[in-house]
Order: C-alpha cells, then structure tokens, then sequence
C-alpha cells in the first residue's frame, strides 16, 4: 500500500498525540526538567499522508522518515506548512545523500567521517549548512552502524573544520528490549558523552542534541535527557 493512500487501520490521532504530550510532560518533570526541552518527532515511516495531516492537526510539527523516496512523495502530498519540519532519521545510502542534503531540517544518522565530508560537498554545492546527529551505537552492535564511543571525540574534531555542516548533537538506538528500563544504561551512557564533548568549543555547532527514545522507551530516554523522542507506533498504532 501506497503511503499516501488510507491507512488499514484507525486510530484516534489527537487523542495520541495528547498521551505523548502528558508522558513528555510527566517524565520530564519526574527529573526536574522543563517539558519544553523536548522535541516530539512523529516517526512516519509506511503511515498515511491522511493521517501524518491528522497528526499536523493534532499539534505535531516534526516529521522523521526513513526512506527518501517515501519522504519526497509525502513532502509533496502535504505541501509547505506553517512550522512543519522534516527531519530524515533512517540510515543513509551513499547514493541517495545527494537528494536528503538540504531537504531535511536535520539529519539524524550520520554514522562515519566520510559520511560528513559527503554530506558538507553537496551542501557547499548548494550554498547551505546541513544541521546534523552523530549516530553512537553505544551497544556496539554489529548490525548497526554509527560511531563507537572512544571514537567520537576524534570525529568531532574532524567534522567541526567542515563550514557546511553544523554538528547539533547525538543519536543514538540502543538494543532492542520489551523492557524499556534495559535501555536506560545506554541512554545515561549517551548522555555522559554527551556531557563530556559539551565541554568543547565547536565552530559550526554544538553537542547539545540528544536524539533517543522511541514509542516503547521515550519516557525513559527523557528521564536520562533525551532531546528530541522518535515516536510512530503509539501515535499512529502498529503498521505491518
């Protein structure tokens, strides 16, 4: 099925959108955080354009896709909007990057220094700054890309001299578990790294970004300051 066709299934969007909102607020507060510190982004990957317009409606305004023709298809569906932003959170093929530089607000994956140096000659090209996350696979799994932790000081050191791309923070997807509290090491080790690149002086951007937490996890992932949650199933309910 098409992703701008109608959705099998039917859910109460606003009503979704509004749980998320409260289980933002309430595990920010739990921490002594100011719930406003935190992005919602709606994970839309194979959702309807009818219903990422109901999500619209409800209050969202960050759109994540993880497939660039997906993406193109329902950026043109949708049309310009007031405060809609598109961000790209799948992982990227060398040969697409050409056509996700500069249509995304920030780009949630990148996983290598070469990546970067791709990524800052398309944007030189088209006289912007793409805004960019370091993705950290901080279980070191092999299945996944991203940067090891003893290996990101280094690559910020080498990303920062590049003018076109501005470094905003981290991501990262820890091991998969029924458990969301099995993710919280992982989270509170992002964090730390965080905390320790912070210290730095970047050029073009700064480590402050913290991109983790999906819809199973996302009350966690803010409990150990998470930025900017991923969250699709428990908006938009479980997609085949």
């Amino acid at each position: 099925m098409s992703p701008l066709e109608e959705s099998p299934f039917s859910v109460s969007i606003a009503d979704n959108v509004q749980k998320i909102r409260e289980g933002i607020r309430q595990a920010a507060l739990r921490v002594g955080r100011d719930p406003s510190s935190v992005q919602l982004v709606a994970a839309t990957k194979t959702v309807s354009t009818s219903l990422l317009i109901e999500s619209y409606e409800a209050g969202v305004r960050i759109f994540g896709e993880n497939r660039l023709q997906e993406a193109q298809e329902k950026i043109l569906a949708v049309g310009p909007r007031q405060g809609l932003a598109w961000h790209f959170i799948g992982r990227m093929q060398s040969r697409k990057i050409k056509n996700i530089v500069g249509k995304f607000a920030l780009l949630h994956s990148v996983e290598s220094v070469e990546q970067a140096r791709t990524i800052h000659a398309i944007a030189e090209k088209l006289g912007i700054q793409q805004s960019i996350l370091l993705e950290v696979n901080v279980g070191g799994e092999a299945t996944k890309g991203g940067f090891a932790c003893n290996d990101i000081r280094d690559a910020i050191d080498q990303i920062d001299r590049l003018p076109h791309v501005a470094i905003q923070g981290l991501m990262t997807l820890p091991p998969f578990s029924n458990h969301p509290d099995d993710a919280r090491p992982y989270f509170a080790e992002l964090r730390q790294l965080r905390e320790s690149l912070a210290q730095g002086n970047l050029t073009h951007g700064g480590v402050k970004e913290l991109s983790m937490g999906m819809s199973h996890d996302y009350q966690v992932a803010i409990e150990e300051g998470a930025t900017i949650v991923r969250v699709g199933t428990a908006i938009f309910g479980k997609r085949g």
